[in-house]
């Protein structure tokens, strides 16, 4: 998938932008605040009908607007045109809209356009709890497999109305109903979560070497009760928790990727970059993935690529994506001779933008 070009209009502190990048690399270069991680987010919400930073729709409008409006045109690798326009406004919400049809769920664009996108936001999935790490599963396995998000979406759903339950009423016959539908939602869950984290586990522990020189050993584990018993029989075992605590103590809602390196707690034992690298090794694994099940490569969006990282291990990473196994490549740094430098270094074919009060320069 290549973005061939995007518009902004009064998107965060971007009044208006337009502009076509390469099909290669691409290195965004300007000062803290001149709007270059707003691009980057600008193309990951055309993917993912949502920001990829902890805002609301609200919040990503330009200070005194009313609305933003994002619209980018783009190309499959099989040559195929796609446009997307996606527009939020106070007053009316939001609207996403492909080829000039408005779709009718915004669950229903999820995955049309494959990205992955690795910034310092990443962090939160170490230093944060389990939320994060679903919140993380969730949108990767989501832009493969529809069946699964409209499961977890359902089961949330469901989870809702059964703690909503448990607040007012032991009725049994009415918990083994939600008991029975959450079970059959949960089944779904467990199953993709554990087939593409067993695939997803030992290409970032490939990556990680690559990375860091096989300095260390990285793993990645599921963590589900349901690896130990279906859900139906959890829920009827700690029945009477739920009901002191009335609400559902257990399940797929409570599930989380463990992430560990020299067999200790990545949290605890790694250093920052050990950290950075475990991520972006993820995120690369992430991106292999996708590629391989869709048959389409996802646009890659490094944010503050220099963050945590020193300069040989930036270097490794730019080696390891400017191979024929990634395509369009958009990256962010507030440094233009050091991303330079280190892009010629990797010895890679590139191209430059300087961003400057949210507009590009010529």
């Amino acid at each position: 998938m290549r973005l061939e070009k995007i518009s902004l209009i009064d998107f965060k502190n971007i009044a208006r932008l337009e502009f076509q990048p390469g099909a290669g690399i691409n290195g965004f270069v300007g000062d803290n605040g001149a709007g270059k991680t707003n691009i980057l987010d600008a193309v990951y919400y055309l993917a993912m009908c949502k920001s990829a930073m902890p805002t609301s729709d609200g919040q990503n409008i330009r200070h005194g607007g009313e609305f933003f409006l994002l619209d980018g045109a783009f190309r499959t690798d099989s040559g195929k045109g796609e446009q997307v326009v996606c527009s939020f406004s106070r007053k009316q919400g939001k609207l996403l809209k492909r080829n000039g049809k408005e779709y009718e769920r915004l669950a229903d664009h999820v995955g049309l356009v494959p990205v992955v996108i690795v910034s310092p936001a990443d962090s939160s999935l170490i230093s944060e709890a389990a939320e994060e790490r679903r919140r993380y599963l969730n949108g990767f396995i989501s832009q493969l497999d529809r069946s699964y998000l409209n499961a977890v979406m359902r089961y949330n759903a469901i989870l809702l109305e059964r703690n909503k339950f448990l607040k007012i009423s032991s009725d049994e016959d009415m918990l083994q109903i939600y008991d029975r539908q959450l079970e059959e939602q949960a089944e779904v869950i467990h199953h993709r979560r554990s087939s593409y984290i067993a695939e997803l586990a030992p290409l970032t522990q490939e990556f990680y070497r690559a990375l860091s020189g096989d300095r260390e050993q990285v793993s990645l584990e599921y963590r589900s009760e349901l690896n130990e018993a279906p859900l139906g029989e959890i829920l009827l075992r700690n029945r009477q928790r739920d009901l002191v605590n009335q609400f559902t103590t257990s399940g797929i809602h409570r599930d989380d990727l463990v992430l560990k390196i020299g067999g200790y707690p990545l949290r605890k034992y790694g250093s920052q970059g050990q950290q950075k690298s475990f991520l972006i090794a993820l995120k690369l694994a992430q991106y292999q993935l996708v590629a391989r099940e869709r048959q389409e490569k996802p646009i890659l969006l490094l944010d503050d690529l220099f963050d945590k990282l020193d300069a040989g291990r930036v270097t490794e990473l730019l080696r390891l994506v400017a191979t024929e196994e990634f395509g369009q490549i958009l990256i962010t740094d507030c440094n233009p001779t050091r991303l330079k430098t280190t892009l010629d270094r990797a010895e890679s074919p590139y191209t430059l933008f300087t961003v400057s009060g949210g507009a590009i320069e010529p």
